[in-house]
Parts: structure tokens; sequence; C-alpha cells
């Protein structure tokens, strides 16, 4: 499936779908690039969903982003079973400001089994995990279904476009 919405910016779609086909016996991975990015490997600037995702809010097995939730990810603010970030979460987090997890490596502050910084799982790190990493952290799980719905509704969109098409050739 590949779907572009009408609407766009800058030269990008506003919304971009693209799933995996085969061509000659070959797949070909889908590649979507817009505002709102879901495929394969998607580039969105504000938010992609993929197996490779980059873009503002990223989700997807590997992401890279201001904000990446991902298997793998890579971002100002990461969160992932591999985080690497400014801030991190995860089950190994490497930050430059400050890291939590499983084992947590930053420079300034980090809470979690194993913790490698200046501040390591002493008072400073702890209120600065209250304080300022782990209130953001939780707003964004807080609100996850909308990171949800971001997910679905371009898809849905593109489906329902697709099937008008269909049914009015």
């Amino acid at each position: 499936m590949d779907y572009r919405s009408n609407a766009s910016l800058l030269g990008l779609p506003l919304i971009h779908v693209r799933t995996a086909e085969i061509v000659d016996g070959r797949v070909r991975r889908g590649v979507a690039r817009g505002w709102v990015a879901v495929g394969d490997i998607a580039f969105g600037v504000v938010f992609s969903v993929g197996g490779v995702a980059w873009g503002g809010i990223s989700l997807g097995g590997l992401a890279l982003g201001l904000v990446s939730l991902a298997g793998m990810s890579l971002g100002g603010y990461a969160i992932g079973g591999l985080a690497i970030g400014y801030y991190a979460l995860g089950g190994l987090a490497i930050a430059w400001q400050g890291a939590l997890g499983g084992v947590a490596i930053a420079k300034a502050y980090a809470l979690g089994g194993l913790a490698i910084a200046e501040h390591a799982n002493d008072p400073e790190a702890q209120e600065f995990m209250r304080t300022s990493m782990v209130r953001f952290g939780r707003t964004l799980l807080e609100h996850a279904q909308w990171f949800l719905i971001l997910t679905i509704v371009p898809a849905v969109f593109a489906w329902w476009n697709r099937k008008k098409d269909q049914d009015h050739p």
C-alpha cells in the first residue's frame, strides 16, 4: 500500500503511509516520507512509525528523534531496550545528562542496578530523576494512547481512501 495525502507542506505530504510490496519476486521495503510517516522505513518530520523510524517523535524497532521510543532508541529523550540520548531510560541507558535503567551510564546523573555518573545512585541523582527526567517520561507514558492513535489514524485513513478509490473507478 502506498498512500500520500493530497495536502502537503514544503513539498512533503502531510501523511505518507507505505508498506512493503513484492516486485519481480523481491520484497521492496516501504519507505515513507512526510510530516507524519508510517512505513517499514519512515522519515517523519513531526511523527514517524516504522521498523526504522526517524523524526521528531519516533516509534519503531530502531528510532532516531527528539523523542524516540524503540528497541534501540537514539535521541534527545530516548526510551528503549538500548537507549542513547541526552536523557535515556532503558535496559541499557547511556546519556549525557541523565540515565535511568538496569545499566545507567551518564555524565551527570544515573540511577540503576549498575549506575556510572558524577551522581550515581545518590540523593542528587534521585532528586534529578524525580523532578525533571521521570516527570517527562511519566507524562509520555500517561498519554501513550495518543501515540497509538497517531499510529493508527494514518493507516486507517489510507485504507479508507484506497477503498473509496476502488469503489469508484
